[in-house]
């Protein structure tokens, strides 16, 4: 035979033996992987957990740049919720959506530039007169400091020259500020306005190019969390403008008491601000009653509205506002406090403002979808029965009844009867 048919030469004492033959060579092996180089993947993985890294930041920085303008949109829905009810009663009555969503919008922003325009006059005036006392009240205290406790304050001229040369400079930077503020403000406005009325304008067309999305079940879920946000809302602001009546009657009937002038658009100021301005606006409303007792009046008279304002507020927080809450949007006052506060530290001031709506749809939701049992019967649940005076008939008669009650579980226990 040829030699290519030639038999692999073994050996012979293997074959004798009967064992396999020998494994080949280390050098006839594939080699699987050099532990000297890494493997094929890892620039790979480098590569896109770099860029996986780099688009991170980059979405946090737009979600960070976005950030004002989500605050905006909130603010326009908040807002559309709560004049809905009042478009579509205008619907009811024969007008046209986008017609009624005007006239709600306009009619609402025009009553809000009256109110400004009639307290924003009164406001200026007090001020000027205010700025135009500093001096005088600044020499009457100078002096009583003077006589009474022996402090040496600086003139009102070293005074002046002194604010000058430290804060001459920052004019021209805080005339550019405050230019800049309200630019940031017109635009805030503008894009908050027209957001609202395009949502109150598209009304049941927006809603349902939301559920064109959802499934028919969904939808059903999406419709009624939405009818109840805005029930919610609209509570809010009810309780809000009660609030509002009851803090300027109050401050009404106590600036009339003192004499203040102008009491009644004070006391209504104070009202409408301290309840519709998140957090500072109670500071701000108090302020403008103490500003004219003090140019009017005299500081005596101030302090006297100053110490009101902080006393009433204490009452509106510990009584009123938990109570008109609770009764509103169906909470608990002790619950609608701590949300207010803790929406407040989370999110600021509109948090805070947000807070009492946005916590009573989250309720109303659970009440909707959670299910709720029959409860045990238990003393814990229940205060206990008031007791009656001892020696009374009442006290006799419940003594007897216990009496009688005991023996017969004794007699029970003692298998008697």
């Amino acid at each position: 035979m040829a030699d290519d048919d030639a038999a692999p030469e073994t050996d012979p004492d293997a074959a004798e033996a009967g064992s396999p033959a020998a494994p080949p060579h280390d050098d006839d092996r594939p080699l699987q992987h050099d532990d000297r180089r890494p493997p094929r993947w890892v620039p790979r993985v480098l590569v896109m957990g770099a860029a996986a890294v780099f688009a991170a930041v980059w979405v946090w920085g737009a979600i960070q740049q976005l950030n004002t303008l989500f605050v905006y949109l909130l603010i326009a829905g908040f807002v559309a919720l709560a004049l809905e009810p009042v478009v579509v009663w205008l619907v009811r009555h024969g007008w046209r959506r986008g017609v009624a969503a005007a006239a709600a919008f306009f009619g609402s922003v025009l009553l809000g530039i009256g109110i400004l325009a009639l307290f924003g006059n009164l406001f200026i005036q007090q001020l000027i007169q205010l700025v135009g006392t500093l001096p005088d009240v600044y020499v009457a205290a100078q002096e009583r400091l003077q006589a009474n406790l022996d402090v040496e304050l600086p003139s009102s001229d070293d005074l002046l020259q002194q604010l000058v040369e430290e804060y001459g400079s920052d004019v021209a930077s805080g005339t550019l500020a405050v230019g800049t503020t309200v630019v940031g403000f017109v635009f805030a406005a503008l894009t908050i306005g027209l957001v609202t009325y395009y949502l109150m304008a598209a009304g049941p067309q927006f809603r349902a190019a939301v559920c064109r999305w959802l499934s028919p079940d969904r939808q059903t879920e999406v419709l009624r969390m939405w009818e109840i946000t805005q029930v919610k809302v609209s509570d809010f602001i009810s309780s809000r403008v009660v609030l509002a009546a009851l803090s300027a009657a109050f401050t009404a009937v106590f600036l009339i008491i003192l004499g203040t002038p102008y009491a009644l658009p004070l006391a209504l100021f104070t009202g409408l601000v301290s309840q519709f301005i998140p957090t500072i606006g109670t500071y701000i409303g108090g302020a403008l009653p103490v500003a004219v007792a003090l140019t009017s009046q005299g500081v005596p008279q101030a302090l006297a509205v100053l110490a009101f304002i902080i006393a009433y507020q204490q009452l509106e927080n510990l009584y009123f506002s938990p109570k008109i809450s609770a009764r509103a949007l169906e909470m608990n006052p002790a619950v609608s406090f701590v949300v207010v506060l803790a929406f407040g530290a989370v999110f600021g001031a509109l948090g805070a403002f947000l807070a009492l709506p946005v916590a009573a749809t989250i309720q109303a939701i659970a009440n909707t979808y959670l299910t709720r049992h029959e409860l045990v019967d238990s003393d814990m649940l229940r205060d206990p029965d008031r007791q009656p005076p001892k020696g009374s008939r009442r006290s006799r008669n419940l003594r007897a009844a216990r009496e009688a009650a005991r023996t017969v579980a004794e007699r029970r226990a003692d298998g008697v009867g």
